[in-house]
């Protein structure tokens, strides 16, 4: 689960804009020398989805660097979590879209755009599905642990439109993915989810995650996750097959266990 993303402390400028200072020199058509500078560097980028960011690959690596120590030092930055994702996911999202471009469900998917949201959730029908079944045990997933789908940040460093859906849709699922596993949103709720994640996706942010996130866990916690909860997520995340080729939206009446069994993943131990 994750809480709301923090504000920025500045403004951020529609991408390709810079704000022009009263005190730069103007130009001789009344733009500022910063100012023309930027533009023609910017020139050629552009805004490929609400809320896009374009960025260089320089930029890219800073903002991949400082996110990746800001989500270490603290795992609970899902801001920073989530810039990391789109920063180091250039080789895993791609991959990840022709996963789901080759299956029939996946494509429908990634054709029909769907959001898991709660204005796109009808909340009353899905408590009032039978026990056990993906809908039912969802709700009661996000109000046992006090989350929302709607804490999701949209992308906005990655540059291409369909690939920012993709990740978009990663985040969206995920508490689905908890829901499967049958983990909670504690500390070793979600380092278990990330391993599955990260074999899953292989998005760089996952791996790390699986990687550093036990090192805040209890020696007791730690020898649980050594012993049963990583080789489980590990296996069951070899087997089982895409998760992002679920149109999750159509399945709420599925049995969780029929579901598991469908996509390969072991029951939980």
């Amino acid at each position: 689960g994750q809480p709301r993303s923090r504000a920025l402390p500045y403004p951020l400028l529609p991408a390709g804009r810079a704000r022009p200072s009263h005190s730069e020199p103007r130009g001789r058509d009344g733009r500022g020398e910063e100012e023309e500078e930027e533009e023609e560097e910017m020139e050629g980028w552009q805004q490929l989805y609400p809320g896009h960011i374009p960025t260089s690959p320089l930029q890219k690596a800073l903002l991949a660097a400082g996110s990746a120590v800001m989500a270490l030092y603290d795992p609970y930055r899902h801001d920073m979590v989530a810039v990391l994702g789109e920063t180091t996911g250039c080789l895993a999202l791609p991959n990840l879209r022709d996963k789901m471009k080759n299956h029939p469900e996946g494509y429908r998917i990634l054709q029909e755009r769907p959001r898991i949201r709660l204005s796109t959730l009808d909340v009353a029908r899905l408590q009032g599905l039978p026990e056990g079944s993906l809908g039912r045990e969802y709700v009661r997933f996000l109000q046992d642990n006090k989350v929302s789908p709607d804490t999701r940040m949209p992308p906005k460093f990655v540059d291409d439109e369909e690939l920012a859906y993709v990740i978009q849709r990663y985040r969206e699922v995920h508490d689905l993915m908890h829901t499967l596993l049958g983990m909670p949103t504690n500390m070793l709720g979600e380092v278990v989810v990330k391993w599955f994640e990260a074999i899953q996706t292989g998005l760089p942010m996952c791996v790390l995650g699986a990687a550093f996130g036990p090192a805040r866990l209890s020696s007791r916690k730690l020898q649980v996750l050594a012993t049963e909860l990583v080789p489980w997520a590990i296996r069951s995340g070899l087997n089982s097959s895409c998760v992002l080729n679920v149109y999750y939206e159509q399945r709420w009446e599925q049995p969780v266990e029929s579901l598991r069994a469908e996509l390969g993943i072991l029951p939980p131990p």
